[in-house]
Parts: structure tokens; sequence; C-alpha cells
């Protein structure tokens, strides 16, 4: 598997390896040895799957008790995902980072705890998969403005489309009042 950092600390980028033939293909979505070397040593306890239509926005989302942990993969479609570090130690804090994840392309995103995560779906409709460290906490989940202009998020929105925002991602706060994570690097 193909192991790239990205400018955020702690944030990685894995693309496994794909064994492919006129059948169809092969690939391990998870292998604990492996990923500890690439730096993830957490457990996992939840898997979820979300399946959203062309132009839906869903983040900037963070838990203010039990942070998760993310490894996020696509299933079908294209999304582009976000990452805003949101713990207080990092040295990347306050910034964001996009990539593009694909279903054709198998890669996967390691959203470490402490990070709020976002995705905008690219194509039609988009399964979207991903492995927490720690349960859903409803209590404590928070959105971080998609739109904050001081994160400043490029997200690739068709020209003249709204995206397709839930209530609560509508109503996020703003990075001046977002709750900073302390220890988690």
């Amino acid at each position: 598997m193909k192991i790239e950092s990205t400018p955020l600390t702690g944030v990685t980028l894995i693309t496994p390896k794909v064994h492919g033939d006129a059948r169809g293909f092969f690939l391990e979505t998870w292998h604990a040895e492996r990923y500890v070397d690439a730096g993830i040593d957490l457990p996992f306890v939840q898997d979820n799957h979300s399946r959203s239509s062309r132009g839906t926005l869903r983040g900037l989302h963070l838990q203010t008790e039990r942070p998760q942990g993310k490894l996020v993969r696509m299933t079908s479609g294209a999304v582009f995902d976000v990452v805003v570090d949101c713990r207080a130690d990092s040295p990347s804090c306050g910034q964001w980072h996009g990539v593009t994840l694909t279903a054709e392309g198998q890669e996967q995103l390691w959203v470490p705890p402490g990070c709020a995560h976002g995705f905008y779906v690219l194509t039609e409709s988009a399964d979207f998969l991903y492995k927490c460290t720690d349960y859903y906490h409803p209590e404590s989940e928070i959105s971080l403005a998609w739109d904050d202009p001081t994160i400043g998020v490029d997200w690739p929105t068709r020209e003249g489309e709204a995206p397709q925002l839930s209530a609560k991602d509508r109503s996020g706060v703003r990075w001046e009042d977002c709750p900073l994570y302390e220890g988690l690097i």
C-alpha cells in the first residue's frame, strides 16, 4: 500500500494495492499490522455507511466529547473530502486539507481524533464508508461552519449552485466559537 503524508499533522492518504483482472478486483481495506506501520494504531469500534446525491455537503463534523478518528473511503462515486485540524497543540491547528476520494482509485484518508471532517459529493451519487475509533455521541456533535471565512475551505461547488446541507450543517459554528481539543497530539 502507498502511504502519503498531508500538510495536516497525522492526516494520511492511503492507497491500498488493488489486485484486478477480467473477473473484477480484490483489495485489503483494513489490516491491523500494516495500518499500525502507517501510524494508525487506535482500535475501531464502529463502521458507518452513507449514500448522498450530487451537490450534497456533509460536515464539517466533530464531537466535543469522545472525539472520533475516522478511516474513510468510497465504494461508489467520488467526493471532495476535507479535514480541519481542531487540535490546540497541533502545528497545523486551524488549517484544512482537501483531497478527492474515488471508488475507482480506492484511496483511504485517515482523519485523526480532534479533526473536523466533511465531504462534498462530485458524482450523481456516492457511497461513503468509514471506520470510527469511538462511538457516535450525538449529545456532543457539532458542525464547524462549512463556509467559515477564517478556515476558508475551497469547496469545488458547481458555479451558481449552493450545496445541499442539513439543518445542522446550515447552522454550523464559526471557527472562533469552535472548541479545540487538548492533548491529542
